[in-house]
């Protein structure tokens, strides 16, 4: 034997080489499916829940709005309780919370236990989405991270289109309750591979969960989404809408001037400071700004306008789950040659010509039209999201992945709730600017400008066949002009994106390890032996 090689050192196991990891990933795989389905299947049982349990539109308006602001509000508090009390912890907790939400939901015969199980089943999915990808980095290293992130991702985007489509299934068959029902042998099979499958990782040195910057944080982000979501319909100077803004400002700003000064703050904002966090988060939120705004409007053109049922709707969104796949098996391989920067940039262009190409449509096309450019919007949510979520995650330090992917799960969600509320107003400014109600008295003219729902219901009652075919070409208006901001948001971000992000190469040795240890993407924690 040589000297050389005698002075060599042994070979270091590689710390990603468990094959459980893809087990483990498959449990995240499964939860994240799971909360994504539940955020589009209620809206197919609302009409029939509302007749079975006499909610007023008020009621099925909060139904709804109670998941989105609890889930959306309790996600930064969730990331550093996660940080602190364990990360798989946290995770199994949040599924239970979930799981206890749904036998709630299953149960209730009134509005207000409806509420109230949305209510608990997004504070469940709050902890779930931030926590279900910090563990990822701490399973897989950076050749095959993008890997996980796009399977990850895609769950979440699966659920949306697969949502309605469960939902018209289960109507066929089953109570309104099934909604709710349907979750319960879903989650509990998460929980059992959760605690089975993944590794517990925290930060020793995680701050204490300080309880007022918590409820800052919680009454801010929460007064900030209600107050958007309520604008469209209420009028950006209504005063309720007005307070509600004002509020969450002066409650963000309270929590920001309290955490000045703290090591470790909850609201950890030195995380933008990095170029690559900043500008990949800012993509991952319009892109989320932008797909919540197509999904907004599309549902109901395809349902009331075409006339489909809600089986009929979630099928011909399929297309877009098509081009979605697709992109998230090739944006991995594209990255690794030229960068995340040139394929976020095109993905965002992608979904430019897909919000353009949908605004030609005439009713003449019917689906046709909408067929082409489906898929088009999946290639391209697929070629930016993915690489934007991975490549934020990997700017994200080990010991801060739970607070930092709560930070950037609020932006996306944030972003989200912004998308559907001025998308929503652009869509009622078009949709009430074109509908033609002269002749109808008051109270029908109203219900007609409500809604295209409601112009359909007015105009069966009275038997006015003018009435619902102005409500369709109104509606498609207010749906193209959407599309035209679309793709005019899509163009402007790709241009931040191709001008500021940072594209880092991937370095020859990259499925070997990251070579700086602090980085989100270095092994904090091993599969149990036992596991």
């Amino acid at each position: 034997m040589s000297v050389t090689s005698s002075l060599r050192p042994p070979p270091q196991a590689d710390p990603y080489a468990d094959p459980r990891r893809w087990w483990a990933l498959g449990a995240l795989v499964a939860s994240m499916l799971v909360l994504a389905v539940d955020t589009t299947i209620l809206n197919v049982a609302l009409p029939t829940m509302a007749a079975q349990i006499h909610a007023t539109t008020g009621d099925m308006q909060w139904i709804v709005d109670s998941y989105t602001v609890v889930f959306a509000a309790a996600m930064l508090p969730a990331g550093l309780i996660g940080d602190r009390f364990g990360r798989r912890r946290m995770l199994v907790a949040g599924l239970a919370v979930f799981l206890a939400g749904s036998m709630i939901g299953a149960l209730a015969s009134s509005p207000g236990t409806v509420i109230t199980a949305r209510t608990v089943m997004g504070v469940g999915g709050a902890f779930v989405m931030p926590l279900a990808l910090s563990v990822v980095p701490s399973l897989f290293g950076p050749a095959e991270r993008s890997k996980a992130v796009a399977a990850v991702t895609t769950a979440m985007a699966l659920g949306m289109p697969l949502g309605p489509i469960a939902g018209g299934a289960l109507l066929q068959h089953f109570w309104w309750g099934s909604v709710f029902l349907v979750n319960i042998p879903l989650v509990a099979l998460g929980i059992a591979a959760c605690v089975t499958l993944l590794p517990e990782t925290r930060d020793p040195a995680a701050p204490r969960v300080d309880a007022l910057s918590a409820l800052f944080a919680a009454a801010g982000l929460g007064a900030l989404v209600f107050g958007i979501i309520k604008a469209p319909d209420r009028g950006w100077a209504d005063p309720l809408v007005l307070v509600t803004l004002f509020t969450s400002v002066a409650l963000i700003a309270g929590l920001v001037l309290r955490e000045r000064g703290v090591e470790r703050p909850m609201l950890d904002l030195t995380l933008l400071r990095q170029r690559g966090f900043l500008w990949n988060s800012l993509a991952a939120t319009l892109v989320s700004f932008l797909l919540m705004g197509l999904l907004f409007v599309l549902p109901s053109y395809l349902q009331t306008v075409l006339g489909n049922d809600a089986l009929g709707t979630g099928l011909r969104l399929l297309p877009m789950v098509g081009g979605l796949m697709v992109a998230s098996r090739g944006s991995g391989p594209l990255v690794r040659r030229y960068g995340p920067r040139p394929v976020i940039t095109a993905g965002l262009l992608v979904l430019a010509a897909a919000a353009f190409l949908g605004s030609t449509g005439s009713l003449a096309d019917g689906y046709g039209i909408v067929a082409l450019w489906l898929p088009l919007v999946g290639l391209g949510f697929g070629f930016a999201i993915v690489p934007a979520m991975d490549s934020a995650l990997g700017e994200l330090p080990a010991a801060r992945a739970g607070s930092g992917t709560g930070l950037l799960q609020t932006l996306r969600q944030t972003g989200a709730a912004i998308g559907v509320a001025i998308l929503g107003s652009v869509l009622a400014a078009g949709y009430t600017g074109r509908l033609d109600t002269d002749g109808l008295r008051p109270a029908a003219a109203h219900g007609a400008r409500e809604s295209v729902i409601g112009a359909h219901e007015v105009a069966a009652r009275l038997g006015d066949r003018a009435l619902a075919e102005s409500a369709n070409s109104a509606y498609l208006h207010g749906m193209s002009l959407v599309l035209v901001v679309c793709g005019a948001a899509a163009l402007v971000t790709a241009a931040l994106v191709a001008a500021f992000l940072p594209n880092p190469r991937p370095r020859p040795d990259a499925a070997d390890g990251p070579a700086d240890a602090d980085r989100a993407d270095s092994p904090v924690a091993e599969l149990p032996a036992d596991a």
